[in-house]
């Protein structure tokens, strides 16, 4: 019989997660567990984050990472803030190191509540991020929706922060698209090999933007992390904002990204518990902490 474990129902920036102990525990949670916890009301959530014991010497844990399709994702910022948070509530330290399947992140909690985290360098080269054919530039490639005369999205920006990501500037408001049918177009286009995740973003001010997102294998999201941080860079790097930028999501969440000089993207922002219980991580039945 499978041993149920303790998990919390948290949100990054409105990004829906489950943060699940799986510490001490050899088995991952099931794919199906993870569909079944995502097509119940309750707990149904953007990205899963389990906690599992450290594989690396020097990291506080191995993070593993599953979006509600029952897939694994490389990157989640706003969940890797909720998994911040929950550590540090229990052992009272404000500063942790994971290892991810998009390499190894540091995080801090700061005495404002805020947390930040070293979401890792921007990859660009097109076959980094990844692309089917080559592109010498991906700040700029050919890839539209519409009309050829008139295209409703156009030319994005590409990149990768542990996971793929396609970024269309609009000039409207990012409300006006209907990215709840674009979105799935987008994400599984044949020149995305591994899919990706597609952001609209729109410059609303000096160094301040306005997104949404189709996360790969979650679809619409209030928010989405590394996507965050791929609109940040690809508005500096052609040029639309400087290297530090404030970005409104759809949960009506500020993210603060810093692109620094050592090519590290730094993002800061909010994380909130909302409720417990205990899991059962082959199934995903699940039954709620009295409180």
């Amino acid at each position: 019989m499978t041993e149920q474990t303790p998990f919390a129902k948290m949100n990054g920036a409105g990004n829906e997660i489950l943060v699940v102990d799986m510490r001490g525990s050899s088995a991952p949670i099931t794919p199906q567990a993870a569909i079944n916890l995502a097509q119940n009301e309750a707990t149904k959530f953007d990205q899963i984050m389990a906690i599992h014991d450290p594989r690396v010497d020097g990291t506080d844990a191995y993070v593993m990472i599953l979006n509600s399709d029952g897939s694994e994702a490389q990157a989640c910022g706003n969940g890797t803030r909720c998994v911040v948070q929950a550590l540090s509530a229990e052992t009272g330290k404000d500063a942790f190191t994971f290892q991810t399947l998009a390499g190894i992140l540091t995080a801090k909690e700061h005495a404002t509540g805020l947390i930040s985290v070293d979401m890792g360098e921007p990859e660009f080269a097109w076959d980094k991020v990844p692309l089917e054919e080559e592109f010498a530039d991906t700040s700029k490639i050919e890839l539209q929706i519409g009309p050829i005369d008139d295209p409703i999205l156009h030319s994005p920006s590409v990149m990768s922060m542990g996971n793929p990501h396609a970024i269309f500037w609009v000039d409207k408001d990012v409300w006006s698209y209907d990215l709840a049918k674009f979105g799935p177009l987008l994400e599984n286009h044949p020149i995305f090999p591994e899919r990706a995740n597609i952001s609209i973003a729109q410059l609303t001010g000096e160094d301040q933007m306005e997104m949404r997102t189709w996360e790969r294998g979650a679809g619409l999201t209030l928010a989405c992390g590394s996507g965050a941080c791929a609109v940040a860079v690809s508005a500096a790097r052609t040029e639309r904002t400087g290297r530090n930028v404030s970005l409104k999501v759809p949960s009506g969440a500020e993210l603060s990204i810093e692109w620094k000089d050592n090519n590290h993207v730094i993002m800061t922002g909010p994380a909130e518990w909302e409720w417990s219980g205990m899991l059962n991580p082959e199934t995903g039945d699940w039954v709620r902490d009295q409180e």
